[in-house]
């Protein structure tokens, strides 16, 4: 990114460092860098296109907003080229998830088992942990928690406040959990904890 603005004569204003995933909205440090580009009149600058967003709405938000941005693995795209570029990286990111889940599948029924033997125990052993990774997971189960909060106010505001009723209007509603599968009690527990 610096030799890109180096070879165009820009002066870097600011650095931003996201550790949030392109799929989630909810990124403070792109909130931070969006609002210094749209005050000063700069260009946003970000390493890849699919690390801005993979959500479509997101870049078209962005693009309407007036922030101008450009991604210096192609410096060239216009608007139609990030719109296509994100669909592709949309439809990458869920090829690879089905891709991953079919595999899993496959490996469980010829009985491999799955997930590191020793669990975490090298890890305690030598004092490290991965704060960094649970504090990714926690945010990003954060974001689709806050996807959910408002159909749970209308399933709760329609009578069902029971976690059985909530998982039963969930599921009859064609609402599926972060995973893709049917509601239950402790999955609507787990998500109403999370809201709280």
């Amino acid at each position: 990114m610096a030799s890109l603005c180096r070879s165009r004569g820009w002066a870097i204003t600011a650095e931003f460092t996201e550790v949030e995933s392109g799929g989630c909205n909810d990124r403070p440090q792109l909130a931070s860098a969006m609002h210094l580009a749209k005050v000063t009149g700069a260009v946003l600058v970000v390493a890849k296109l699919d690390r801005l967003s993979r959500n479509m709405a997101f870049l078209a938000t962005l693009q309407e907003s007036g922030s101008r941005f450009l991604a210096a693995d192609m410096p060239e795209a216009n608007e139609l080229t990030v719109h296509i570029m994100a669909a592709v990286a949309l439809a990458g990111r869920k090829a690879i998830a089905i891709r991953t889940r079919d595999a899993l599948a496959v490996a469980k029924a010829r009985g491999v088992k799955l997930g590191n033997p020793n669990g975490a125990e090298a890890l305690l052993r030598a004092a490290k942990g991965n704060r960094a990774a649970t504090a990714a997971v926690r945010d990003g189960a954060n974001c689709r928690a806050a996807d959910y909060a408002p159909i749970i106010a209308d399933v709760c505001a329609s009578g069902s406040t029971s976690l059985h009723a909530i998982a039963r209007a969930l599921n009859e509603r064609g609402i599926v959990t972060a995973r893709g599968g049917r509601w239950h009690p402790s999955s609507v527990r787990n998500l109403l904890g999370r809201l709280a």
